[in-house]
């Protein structure tokens, strides 16, 4: 390929007044998909969705500058489904994600998007899951895959997975996968995709790697990049200056004092991140840790119960948060200052989503005063120091509102969320407010109920059934090490 450089669009479509046009009806979707959106509550679209959904849809290559949360997904699975033949069962769309847990999230959403087309399977490929069980799957056809590079490769190598009839190829947070070295991966995973194809490159940030997989693999690309930040107020950054001996306990003192529900603690190393999670749950708080020495079924446990609001706090290099995308995230704590003022936009980015607010609660040694600086050059302005608060020793241990259950069963024996949902508000007999999320995986599911009524729906649970069979459950009230 030789692709042109690539044309710049910064704005939403606008109607014949001059206004943004944010209506999903103003798109060449169909009924049945406009119908679902509704369903699914997407009312307007996002600033991302309004700038590249038409350009998508009218069959342009892209790159689009979007972060995590701006509703992206959105925006590249709306323009692939309208490309899938339902009556053909093979591979028509393939997206790249950088990590494990991002291509879940990817593949979730795509599959609730795809309700208003005729059976769409979308299947998922990544790492840390049995190779037999994903090529017997791709044997049996798939519409869209989801998955990791270096498992789409490994496909590609046994034969096992044929894209000769692909005709979209996504780059989810490509800056993220050039991060982690994936550069070679894609362009192999890329150049084994027909050349008359669709490319939609969603990256965070604008690094020269990007430029390089546009040159390469993408024909005269428009360029979306839109001119918006996190909203003045909506997270509110705050710096604290601590010893180093001091930096473990002023968490603590902060969590006591702000008592937010959930928590995404950054550390810049491992060992860190084993001191402040033995810290914490020394000082009684519920907290979990992301590391790279954890096998998949602990990594997903821990996920599942942060994202369901059983834990307060998620202790993580960013290396180990990479592709995470949590909702409701109350704060950001950045135990330690990255050297990297980019890499700090994007942990406080993580919360003040949408409609909410959230604070960036930052300690900062002495030897880090100038990364400080860096960061105020970046943001165009001054943080706010602050001193620390003091302890509030009558506040009372900070408690997750929820705890997680975990059932013996998943997918393979058919369970579905509304299946669990109806054994507990049918004759178990509690209110569906009392129960938060409900994560199915293929072999466990995890089923998130009110802290106060945990003991009893163990109970009642394991005396009923569950799809008319009996289950074997747990609490999962002590986290994986």
């Amino acid at each position: 390929m030789n692709p042109a450089l690539p044309a710049t669009a910064t704005e939403a479509p606008a109607s014949a007044d001059g206004a943004p046009n944010l209506s999903f009806e103003q798109l060449p979707l169909s009924p049945a998909t406009l119908v679902n959106l509704q369903r699914l509550g997407y009312l307007r679209m996002t600033a991302i969705q309004a700038a590249s959904l038409p350009p998508a849809l009218a069959g342009r290559d892209l790159i689009a500058q979007a972060k995590t949360g701006s509703g992206k997904t959105a925006a590249f699975a709306l323009s692939l489904l309208t490309r899938l033949n339902p009556r053909r069962h093979a591979v028509q769309a393939l997206v790249l994600c950088p990590t494990r847990e991002l291509a879940d999230q990817v593949a979730q959403e795509i599959r609730r998007l795809a309700r208003g087309a005729d059976n769409i399977k979308v299947l998922l490929l990544c790492g840390g899951s049995a190779m037999r069980p994903q090529i017997s799957s791709l044997e049996h056809g798939a519409h869209v895959v989801v998955g990791t590079p270096g498992r789409i490769m490994d496909h590609l190598e046994r034969a096992s997975l044929d894209l000769s009839a692909l005709n979209t190829l996504v780059l989810d947070e490509a800056d993220r996968m050039l991060d982690m070295g994936f550069f070679d991966d894609i362009a192999v995973v890329a150049s084994a995709c027909p050349e008359e194809r669709q490319t939609l490159l969603f990256s965070a940030t604008y690094p020269e790697g990007i430029a390089a997989l546009g040159r390469r693999f993408l024909r005269r690309p428009q360029r979306i990049e839109l001119a918006e930040g996190h909203e003045v107020g909506k997270i509110r950054q705050r710096f604290y200056e601590v010893a180093d001996g001091q930096r473990l306990s002023a968490v603590s003192r902060l969590l006591d004092h702000y008592r937010p529900v959930s928590t995404l603690a950054f550390c810049n190393t491992r060992s860190r991140c084993r001191e402040l999670l033995q810290a914490l749950r020394a000082d009684g708080f519920v907290a979990l840790a992301l590391h790279g020495d954890m096998e998949q079924r602990e990594r997903d446990q821990v996920l599942v119960q942060f994202a369901n609001r059983s834990c307060s706090v998620l202790v993580a290099t960013d290396v180990a948060a990479r592709g995470l995308d949590i909702d409701q995230l109350e704060a950001v704590i950045n135990v330690d200052v990255t050297p990297d003022p980019e890499v700090h936009l994007h942990r406080i980015g993580r919360t003040g989503r949408g409609e909410r607010s959230g604070w960036a609660l930052s300690l900062v040694g002495g030897k880090e005063k100038g990364r400080v600086r860096n960061i105020e050059r970046a943001q165009g302005g001054a943080v706010e120091w602050q001193a620390l608060p003091a302890a509030r020793l009558e506040s009372g241990p900070l408690l997750p509102p929820m705890v997680t259950l975990q059932i013996a069963a998943g997918r393979k024996e058919k369970i579905r969320p509304g299946d669990v949902l109806g054994a507990l508000t049918g004759e178990a007999g509690f209110g569906k407010e009392q129960i938060g999320k409900i994560k199915v995986t293929e072999f466990s599911t995890y089923v998130a109920v009110e802290r106060s009524i945990a003991p009893e729906v163990l109970r009642k649970l394991s005396a009923g059934k569950v799809k008319g069979r009996q289950v074997k459950l747990q609490l999962l009230q002590e986290p994986p090490q």
